[in-house]
Parts: structure tokens; sequence; C-alpha cells
């Protein structure tokens, strides 16, 4: 169906491997201010909970390195085990040397090429490099297009303009991005970091731009890759953009791991991040991560709003569910639940999910048959449809996806 998985060495990111024949690996990142430690390791639990595995956070100063080591405290007192990222830019050889608890307490450094300081770069970058060495750990090498090393742009925009045959700008630009990251990890390797400690990305904001760079780097090595469209944006817009970016790629078995980068409302939920990553791996049948419901969306026939609201209601309990079933009910994350607003379609679809029901539209018999493994089950009527509904899903995934304890028992 998909092109094989692109074979790469396997990074460990704590205890989460990423690349070679493991998941794609879901990860996000934090927007509190680092230096919040209580407010930060709320966030970061609230992601893991999510369904994050591995979680980003600004080190940009010194309250922020500082904070580190007590954010990983609390969340080993949460129970969180989730390992941390610490983004760096900048200032990161400075921050990394100055706090080795925050160096030792961190599971990976992302570093981005391009901005690691001003004028001594490459002394910079291997600073950061034998930090990782001496704690062992692995770094992401980060190139961003809107942070691109300028001095190699240039130079290789130079040598363009020389060539016989030049490539366009869009070519040169991608073809440094390409250079920025390898170059990189090649002078991580002569530093001494270990082959499988390397992890690399290459984002823009464009997707066929995004889609290109990636396919190019894919050809030419076989560090784990991380995706993601940068600066996605906001709604639809991010939503959608990431979707076609990540989904092309991900389909020609480019990908190690995954961020959303969403810009999400004032007061909204960070964690709506990682449900969209989750969303795209699991509609494009690469990962499980929740019980999918089907609704339809809606036309002439089903003039009241109940069943979508129904819809809504049961996604929200499922999304409620998860965290307990996930631990208590092993497999639950492939239910597939359909809840249709007529006849047309809900009788089938019902009966191609685990289980389904088929809501009255307007003008039909009041009564909402549900379908359990294909075969008609019961007949719903009156004012507690909902309820009643629930309960029956409740006794399927106990009877279908049995406890831990109950089938050490049995």
């Amino acid at each position: 169906m998909y092109a094989p998985r692109r074979q790469t060495v396997t990074a460990w990111i704590g205890g989460v491997p990423m690349g070679g024949d493991f998941p794609v690996v879901v990860q996000s990142m934090t927007n509190t201010d680092t230096a919040d430690a209580a407010a930060t390791a709320e966030q970061v639990a609230a992601l893991a909970r999510a369904g994050s595995q591995v979680v980003r956070v600004t080190v940009n100063n010194d309250e922020a390195a500082q904070a580190v080591p007590e954010i990983v405290q609390r969340l080993a007192d949460m129970g969180v085990t989730v390992p941390i990222v610490g983004d760096f830019h900048y200032n990161g050889h400075l921050l990394l040397t100055k706090y080795p608890q925050c160096a030792a307490a961190l599971a990976k450094y992302r570093i981005n090429p391009g901005n690691v300081g001003s004028k001594h770069r490459d002394v910079n970058f291997r600073s950061i490099v034998e930090v990782a060495i001496a704690h062992d750990k692995p770094v992401r090498i980060g190139v961003n297009w809107g942070s691109l090393d300028q001095d190699l742009l240039t130079t290789m925009m130079d040598e363009n303009a020389r060539a016989g045959s030049p490539l366009d700008a869009r070519d040169v630009y991608i073809e440094a991005m390409i250079a920025s990251a390898l170059r990189s990890a090649e002078l991580a390797e002569e530093t001494g970091l270990p082959h499988d400690h390397i992890v690399i990305s290459a984002k823009v904001s464009v997707v066929p731009d995004l889609v290109d760079v990636y396919r190019r780097l894919a050809r030419r090595c076989d560090y784990p890759l991380h995706l993601g469209l940068t600066e996605a944006g906001m709604g639809a817009k991010g939503i959608v953009g990431s979707a076609a970016g990540l989904s092309i790629l991900l389909a020609e078995g480019i990908g190690d791991t995954i961020r959303v980068s969403l810009t999400p409302k004032p007061g909204g939920d960070r964690s709506e991040e990682v449900y969209v990553a989750q969303q795209i791996l699991q509609s494009l049948g690469l990962r499980s991560f929740a019980p999918q419901v089907t609704a339809c969306p809606g036309c002439g026939r089903t003039t009241s709003t109940f069943f979508q609201r129904m819809a809504e209601d049961i996604q929200g309990y499922l999304r409620e569910q998860m965290p307990v079933w996930r631990e208590k009910h092993p497999g639950v994350e492939e239910l597939r639940v359909a809840v249709m607003g007529c006849v047309v379609n809900g009788p089938g679809e019902s009966k191609h999910a685990n289980i389904g029901i088929s809501l009255p539209g307007t003008f039909e018999e009041p009564k909402a048959p549900v379908y359990v493994d294909g075969a008609l089950k019961v007949t719903l009527k009156g004012d507690h449809i909902v309820a009643e509904f629930l309960q029956i899903l409740e006794e399927y995934v106990a009877r279908t996806y049995p406890s831990r304890e109950t089938a050490g028992v049995a």
C-alpha cells in the first residue's frame, strides 16, 4: 500500500526509540516560560497524557536552564516519565556548560546550526556536542529555513551563479539546508558523537518545499528524520497543511518522528497538536492511538442536531476514557465506532464498525438500531439513547479487550 519504511539507525531518546523498525514517534513542545517550573511541568504532563512520547522545552536563558532539573523532578513526582528535549539557540553552548545539572536532566539537545553563536559557529557547535558526549545524550540537528546559515547560503548562491547550468534559487536554498544538516552531522561525528546519537530535521513552511527537502535528505543519509511543517499556523490552515505535507512523506516511508507546529488560540489547548499528529498517523494506518468515530456530515435528512451532539459526546467520552482504557484494556486503540444520522448509510456504516448506532433522520421512525460486530444487537428508543449506547460501549470494551488482570487470571 505504501512504500517500505526508510531504513535508519535507531536513536534512543530516554527510553523512547526513534528510527529503525520502531513506530513513528509523536512529539510536542511547550509554550510556557520554562523558568516557571510548576507551569511547565503541568503542561508537559498534560501533553504526555494526551499521548506525546517526547516533549521539547525552550532553554533560552539562565533561569530556564536552572529550572530544567526541577521540571524533571516534578514530573517524576507525578509519575510522568516522558523524555524532555532542550531547545537551544544562540547560547546553548554557554548554558549547557554552565549548568551541568540541566545537561544531565535533558534526554536530548536540539541544536540549530544556523544560529549557534555568530562568529564561531563551529566552535560553539562542538561545545554542545562535547557536552552531549559527556552525558551520553543524542542531539537533533534542526535546520530551519527561517534561520539558515547565511554564510553557507551566500557561498552556495555564489558558486551556483558561476556554474555553467545554474539551479534556480529555490533549489539552491533546499540544497543549502541539506548541506547545513549533513555538514553539522559530520562535524558532530568528527567530534566524537556516535552515529546513532543524531536525529536530523530540515523544516520549511511550504508543503511542496517540505516534501522536496525531505525526499532529498532521505536519499543522502540514514539518520532518523524529524518531520514537521514549521510555523504551520492556526486552525484549519495548520492542520491541513501539516497533514498534507507529512502524509505524503510518511506514505513514502520517510519520517521517524513528527511534530505538528500548530499555533493555539489564546487560552487554547496545547494538546491539540498531539491529537492532530496522532490522527495523521492513525488515518494513514501507521499507528493506533484511540478509538475512531465514523460520523456522517449531516444533510437535509438530518435537520436535527441530535446525532451531531451525540457524535461529539461519544468522541469526548472516548478521549476522556483513553488514559484509563489504554492501561486497562490493551488493544482498545483499534476500536471503531459509528454514529450515523439516518437510514441511508447508517446501518451499513454501523455494521462495518465494531459498534455503531444509526439514529433516525427527519421523518423517519424514532428508533436507533445498535450494531455490534456487524450484527443487530438492540434497538434503542426514548430519551436516554446516548446513556444506553455508552453503557453498551463500556460493556463491549470490557468484554472484547479484557484487562491485564483478567487476562492473567484466565
